[in-house]
């Protein structure tokens, strides 16, 4: 069952099938082994003895992807400033320059380890990965295409959240994000979430929690307001490493915590699973 991936044993074994020789296939998936004094479910003892620095979406791609497999999608889909917004055209020159990208997310299909997949990584460097309108319809047009493609999706988030010099625009981008989601779990097809540092506001509210399975990097920063804000607005102080990625976990909003030496290893057997499809011995 997919459940004992997450669970307390020491690995799980997973019944795999084949339609084409309707031979029943067993695979014991051994990356999940937890190592004594661990947390269960994390490869980290201490979050804080590991520091994952924000990586930009072109490398998350190029260490995730197999090389020479990756297919970008929607790659003439420019940012306009709909609201004339005060300055919001040069804040995105200099976030282009900055970043090296069109916009705070690169979207596509590829192989990890030979499992076809759709793939969204956003990228903190162009605005701090915030979501307007081209992120919300390149995100939402390659949940399309995966369900046109009957490929799984995989989505690394990175935001600050909603792109506030776009208004509600931007925050049109959660339901229709959430909407797409939707259709795609109509479709029995799976949704992956990845969540990275930081994971915050619209982001959080919306596609980044609505995975099938959400994994986090160690130590990433995950809610949707701030702490400070949280402790102005209760007047009490929050628990030590609220909103990072170890807290949640304990608090069930998170599957698993993977180390991002061993992201690539764990995606590519979630996916082995749910292209073969997964079941019991009952």
């Amino acid at each position: 069952m997919l459940k004992d991936l997450f669970g307390k044993k020491k690995y799980a074994t997973v019944m795999l099938y084949k339609d084409v020789d309707n031979k029943i296939r067993t695979v014991a998936i051994d990356s999940f082994e937890k190592t004594p004094g661990k947390t269960p479910g994390n490869d980290i003892k201490n979050p804080a003895e590991i520091s994952h620095p924000r990586m930009a979406a072109r490398d998350r791609i190029d260490s995730t992807i197999d090389k020479g497999t990756f297919i970008e999608y929607d790659t003439d889909l420019k940012t306009i400033d709909a609201l004339n917004f005060p300055g919001y055209m040069e804040k995105i020159e200099t976030a282009m320059q900055n970043s090296g990208e069109k916009e705070a997310v690169i979207t596509g299909e590829g192989k990890i380890m030979g499992e076809n997949c759709v793939i969204c990584v956003m990228d903190s460097n162009f605005m701090m990965g915030s979501m307007g309108s081209v992120v919300g319809e390149k995100i939402t047009r390659a949940i399309e295409k995966a369900i046109e493609k009957r490929f799984p999706v995989i989505i690394f988030t990175a935001s600050g959240g909603a792109r506030m010099q776009e208004g509600i625009l931007s925050l049109m981008q959660m339901a229709k994000t959430s909407a797409a989601l939707g259709r795609l779990s109509k479709e029995g097809l799976l949704y992956i979430s990845v969540l990275t540092d930081p994971t915050t506001g619209g982001v959080t509210a919306s596609f980044a929690m609505l995975g099938d399975i959400i994994i986090a990097e160690p130590g990433a920063l995950i809610g949707f307001a701030g702490p400070r804000v949280i402790e102005q607005t209760i007047k009490q102080k929050l628990s030590e490493g609220f909103q990072r990625a170890e807290f949640l976990q304990e608090k069930g909003f998170i599957d698993r915590i993977v180390h991002r030496k061993n992201m690539r290893t764990v995606l590519s057997k979630i996916l082995k699973i749910h292209t073969l499809g997964g079941g019991n011995d009952a």
